[in-house]
């Protein structure tokens, strides 16, 4: 063992630094991000109070704020906006409800592994804030509960982030941290070599396999069983029973080549279920339209999403050639989802010039893309001859549509849209190939050049705006500037316990204390401090107080300290134990959790992550 390292009073002030810092972090007294700026003003008032070492130069005290791994997660955030904005997200999204199936043992490793693929190139937390309503919509389609869904995504999420070198906020530092620790080797030791972008995906696809194979064997046992407390897909459902005292469904029906239908309008489709039934959304050879004009024919091998109770249909199926209808979506998947279209109340104002024309004078299905389902006049709710019904002023519709048509119809003075909170953002599909070319020219920067990383993201980031994928507002908007100013802000500490030799200290005493052990007992040592240091600080925090420690461990057990610091980067991810994560806190509510939920399947979950990790650490490097 190297020679003993003796405290120094600089050493002392900075171990009071990182007390404070832990205490603040696990006392949640003050928002974390504000603790770090807090810590880093502290620092640098160091240097104007008598009898305190200097232990951060002034100069470099805002360094972290023009830091490689700072530029980089800000880039990161806004190319991720930018693919979510083009909507190829949300095609994803579909195209997993589609393969997804019914069963858990389906379900979950679909949308498992995909969330785990994009949360490799984005912000977990927005990965798995992408895929909430589609687990919605799943668990709305299949029965499942949303408690045996979200854990399993959530958890993926976190696990996707180890898969790149870009995943996590940790791993974006990390490289930073390395070059940053050789400047304190011992001299004669070759410097550290950075990690490449996908140096670490074998260790990642191990992590992600485990946790989907995890849930997939004992989700059964570890996962628990509580009521949806709601979902986007009751809009068309429960908003009818509850405010209007409708009841009905939304039915899918196949119409054979015989049926009595083909040929028939929509208005008469309607009129031969007595109006119990409105025709919602169409499929016919392949033109899909949400809320089909009256006068549209309907051919052979339609499909037709039916708004309305159950027994209307049930009485007139085989009479009506109908080979096959569900109340669950499978071919209105996409333009039915919840977050797509959905039940909506509009007003007729004073003033409007639609007072004393009829539904069908106005034509709301051709000229609005508006079904409506009835009409709540007063203390009456109109539900019969709608299409001769006469509006006054004050008449509400409800109407079935896609959110973007209510969007637009909000600009209309002659309607006054009631419902305001609607999930729509405005999409740009057309700008999916230019989002999709400077996504592809960044990850070329990173992969075939020596650029550094934040100039290559940020060449990705700025093409999204300069071709107008994301406006540079909705870039602004899109960076999570608390973890911004939290990893700026906590970098002045690391390099004060690097240089002022506080790192070595603490390594020298871990050394002493566990002894001659064997290298990979002090890997599992380090990747358990992490965990625990990220569960109860920032994972960013973590990362930066422990990356000089494991760098000065390694060089004193004669270890790989590349490696070293990398598995601190990796264990930072192991948040599964209580919420502490922004991706956990997410998913709470939703899917009904409580602590001891995490603490039963997260427990597991700990254990597994940091056995396969130091097993891969070992096998890869």
């Amino acid at each position: 063992m190297a020679e003993s390292i003796t405290l120094t009073p600089e050493m002392i002030w900075v171990l009071g630094f990182l007390a404070l810092t832990i205490f603040l972090f696990v006392s949640d007294i003050i928002r974390v991000d504000v603790v770090a700026v807090f810590i880093m003003v502290l620092l640098g008032l160091t240097s104007v109070v008598p009898g305190v070492p200097n232990l951060v130069p002034m100069d470099q005290l805002f360094d972290g704020f023009a830091s490689n791994a700072v530029i980089s997660i800000i880039a990161v955030m806004i190319i991720g906006a930018g693919l979510d904005k083009t909507g190829i997200m949300t095609k994803v999204a579909s195209f997993i409800l589609r393969v997804g199936g019914a069963t858990e043992k389906r379900v979950i490793p679909t949308v498992s592994g995909t969330v785990g693929v994009i949360s490799s190139f984005m912000q977990n937390i927005g990965a798995a804030a992408l895929f909430l309503p589609v687990i919605s919509r799943i668990s709305t389609r299949t029965g499942l509960p949303m408690s045996r869904l979200l854990m399993p995504m959530g958890f993926s999420a976190i696990l996707g982030g180890t898969l790149t070198m870009i995943g996590s906020s940790p791993l974006i530092l990390l490289n930073d941290l390395i070059l940053t620790s050789n400047h304190a080797l011992p001299e004669g030791m070759e410097p550290m070599e950075t990690f490449d972008l996908f140096d670490v995906t074998p260790i990642g696809l191990a992590l992600l396999a485990t946790g989907i194979l995890y849930f997939i064997i004992a989700g059964r046992y570890v996962l628990p069983v509580t009521e949806n407390k709601g979902n986007e897909g009751v809009g068309t459902l429960e908003h009818l029973r509850n405010t209007y005292g409708l009841e009905g469904e939304i039915h899918e029906i196949f119409l054979q080549s015989d049926s009595p239908l083909v040929g028939k309008s929509v208005e008469e489709v309607e009129e031969i279920f007595h109006h119990h039934l409105t025709v919602v959304a169409m499929d016919s050879s392949g033109d899909m339209r949400i809320a089909p004009a009256r006068d549209v024919t309907i051919t052979t091998g339609s499909v037709l999403a039916l708004s309305g109770p159950r027994a209307a249909l049930d009485a007139v199926t085989q009479d009506l050639g109908i080979r096959h209808y569900n109340n669950e979506l499978n071919h209105f998947t996409e333009v039915l989802n919840p977050g797509q279209a959905g039940v909506s109340e509009v007003v007729i104002p004073p003033g409007s010039q639609m007072i004393g024309r009829s539904l069908r004078d106005i034509r709301m299905r051709k000229t609005y893309g508006m079904a409506v389902l009835a009409v709540h006049r007063g203390e009456e709710v109109i539900r019969e001859n709608l299409r001769d019904l006469v509006l006054r002023a004050g008449d509400t519709l409800v109407q079935h549509c896609r959110w973007e048509d209510l969007a637009a119809l909000e600009k209309d003075r002659n309607f006054a849209v009631v419902t305001a909170d609607y999930p729509y953002e405005e999409t740009r599909p057309h700008k999916i190939p230019h989002a999709a070319v400077f996504f592809f020219i960044a990850l070329g920067l990173i992969l075939f050049t020596d650029i550094r990383l934040s100039a290559a993201l940020m060449t990705g980031a700025i093409g999204m705006i300069i071709s107008g994928v994301l406006t540079i507002d909705q870039a602004y908007r899109a960076v999570g500037w608390q973890s911004v100013f939290l990893l700026a802000s906590l970098i002045p500490l690391g390099l004060a316990v690097e240089t002022t030799g506080t790192a070595a200290w603490i390594a020298y005493q871990s050394m002493e204390l566990l002894g001659d052990v064997p290298i990979w007992t002090l890997q599992a040592a380090l990747a358990a401090l992490a965990t625990v240091f990220t569960l109860v600080m920032s994972n960013v925090g973590a990362t930066v107080l422990l990356v000089p420690l494991a760098v000065n461990i390694a060089v004193l057990a004669g270890a790989n300290p590349a490696v070293f610091a990398l598995t601190v980067g990796l264990a930072t991810s192991n948040s599964f134990l209580i919420p502490t994560h922004q991706v956990n806190a997410l998913i709470m509510g939703p899917g009904g959790y409580r602590v001891k939920d995490y603490m039963r399947a997260g427990g597991i979950m700990t254990v597994l992550f940091l056995i396969v990790l130091i097993v891969m650490l070992n096998i890869v490097f």
